[in-house]
């Protein structure tokens, strides 16, 4: 049986056999695909160019180091709660991208009301918080980025990111997760170690319109070597399954974050972010600890009192509170 990509992701068809992880003949590769011997082995060195792991076995076959659950379009949309399902305007799959951010703030914005959203499986230039690269080894995460038009969403786009983290988080225990919580303003955690982040951009439209782009980016398996290398760095990282019983799955991660997202921003633009506070409230991982905060060159101790209704960073420095914006200020855990 000769397989071929499916039209909602642009894997390679050689990839889609090997994701079982299982030990594949080179001849069985070659008949699946309908290609010649040579031209199989030619599409695992491209995979390997891109820094995929396939294992040769001499005279036995290929496999990858481990097995990966791809991406996949309809077990995606069927964790869209029927009310949701009107207000996705398009689900883009991709197998590699720069940026999903970047390739959602370069497209026509959606029409109102509605939802384009891009997953890919590997990013080259996934951007984080203040410029920092994201790093997801192939089939280990969730890179989403999801579009959105709006109005009067630059004084309310601080807080917009709270309420990301909100349905992020909610996503996450739909996933089976247990134990996270939030980092102001973009973090998502897991006993106090970096589990996935935010990155909400805005690109200004015609007629007092807002295109805005909420990047999601989740570790969901973390091999130990890219766990070393991120920690290297000074990274307390951490991933769904240290959170989880079992196993997983990026497909209903995937389309759990997509369904709370849509159902945030129907919410959001009725109530705005007082009607996500409490929720937020109750995730926040550094209520009541001592942190410090940095703006500029500036480092301020104290202990953080949670955040404001307009989602502004409150921190209590002696007998005064200060009030700090997302965007000029870092937050940091304070070794208690």
């Amino acid at each position: 049986m000769v397989v071929s990509a499916p039209s909602c992701i642009k894997s390679p068809p050689v990839l889609m056999l090997l994701a079982d992880g299982e030990l594949h003949s080179g001849e069985g590769l070659a008949a699946g695909l309908g290609q010649t011997r040579a031209a199989v082995w030619k599409g695992i060195e491209k995979l390997r160019a891109l820094g995929i792991e396939v294992e040769a076995l001499p005279r036995r076959g290929y496999r990858l180091k481990k097995p990966v659950e791809l991406l996949d379009a309809q077990r995606i949309r069927a964790e869209l709660a029927t009310e949701r399902q009107p207000h996705l305007h398009e689900l883009e799959l991709l197998f590699d991208v720069d940026s999903t951010n970047t390739r959602l703030l370069g497209a026509r914005p959606p029409p109102r009301g509605t939802a384009d959203v891009c997953l890919s499986e590997l990013q080259h230039a996934g951007r984080g918080r203040m410029g920092r690269h994201w790093i997801a080894p192939f089939g280990s995460g969730v890179a989403m980025s999801l579009g959105w038009t709006c109005s009067d969403v630059v004084r309310t786009l601080p807080a917009l990111s709270l309420g990301v983290g909100v349905a992020v988080s909610r996503a996450l225990v739909r996933a089976g997760a247990a134990g996270t919580s939030l980092k102001w303003p973009n973090d998502i955690w897991y006993r106090d170690r970096k589990l996935g982040g935010v990155l909400t951009e805005l690109r200004a439209e015609a007629g007092g319109l807002a295109h805005v782009v909420i990047g999601v980016g989740i570790n969901v398996v973390l091999p130990e070597e890219a766990r070393r290398q991120i920690e290297a760095s000074g990274a307390a990282v951490a991933a769904v399954a240290d959170a989880c019983q079992g196993r997983p799955s990026r497909n209903l991660l995937a389309g759990a974050i997509l369904d709370e997202l849509l159902s945030m921003l129907l919410q959001y633009e009725r109530f705005g972010f007082p009607a996500f506070r409490d929720a937020w409230t109750a995730l926040d991982g550094l209520k009541d600890r001592q942190a410090q905060v940095v703006v500029g060159g500036t480092t301020i101790a104290g202990i953080a009192r949670g955040v404001d209704s307009e989602g502004a960073l409150l921190l209590e420095t002696g007998d005064r509170m200060q009030r700090f914006i997302s965007g000029e200020a870092s937050l940091r855990i304070a070794h208690e």
